[in-house]
């Protein structure tokens, strides 16, 4: 079983929407499928170190790579899903990073899981289901819940109680899920133009102005 490998990129290839690169390793190229994310990134130069995982089947061998073991790791998790293949658990990693994934099968944030090629509404649900338990292990990958109440997990939002529920419950109303709606606000506390910790209109605008920007 191959799980690493270090060479260099001697091609790059696509075909029939998949695509990857061919390594060089001891005088031996290996042909290995590849998000594109990950694609984009071994174009930079032509070292090139994967990890790997393999399928073999009666018709052959396919190896897929990941920059980073964490893909690799949930990439397996994934395909132990009952109706999961490796092509549809490497299009959830191509739509998502890992731990915008990770969050988003712990918090049954199907809009998210649907955004992936092949993935519908009833195998989104699935992957829920039978992998937010086993996925709650990886706590530091996820985006702690937004409390209202105990406000220790959102310190880097500067708005006031009020203000917060406020605008979450407008954003709820336009449509915006939970996890979208963190996001959102992380990313307005984190900005270099912050509104001011009461002024919840200019919050909403900025929420929203990022919001539309991710989408």
């Amino acid at each position: 079983m191959i799980g690493w490998l270090q060479g260099e990129r001697i091609q790059s290839w696509e075909q029939g929407g998949r695509r990857g690169v061919v390594i060089a390793c001891g005088g031996v190229g290996y042909e290995v499928q590849l998000t594109s994310r990950d694609q984009n990134r071994q174009m930079d130069g032509a070292g090139c170190t994967l990890w790997v995982h393999q399928v073999q089947r009666d018709d052959g061998s396919t190896l897929f790579g990941f920059c980073e073991q964490q893909e690799r790791d949930l990439f397996r998790i994934l395909i132990g899903v009952n109706g999961v293949g490796p092509q549809m658990a490497l299009a959830l990693l191509d739509c998502s990073q890992v731990d915008e994934l990770v969050a988003a099968i712990v918090d049954g944030d199907l809009k998210r899981l649907t955004q992936a090629q092949g993935v519908g509404k009833r195998t989104a649900e699935r992957i829920a289901v039978e992998l937010r338990d086993r996925l709650g292990a990886w706590t530091p990958l996820q985006e702690p819940s937004l409390s209202l109440v105990d406000r220790s997990d959102v310190k880097e939002v500067p708005l006031g109680e009020s203000c917060l529920r406020e605008l979450q419950m407008t954003l709820e109303t336009l449509g915006y899920e939970d996890l979208e709606i963190r996001r959102a606000m992380r990313a307005v506390a984190s900005g270099i133009d912050v509104p001011a910790d009461d002024d919840g209109d200019a919050w909403l605008r900025a929420s929203l102005k990022w919001l539309s920007q991710s989408a």
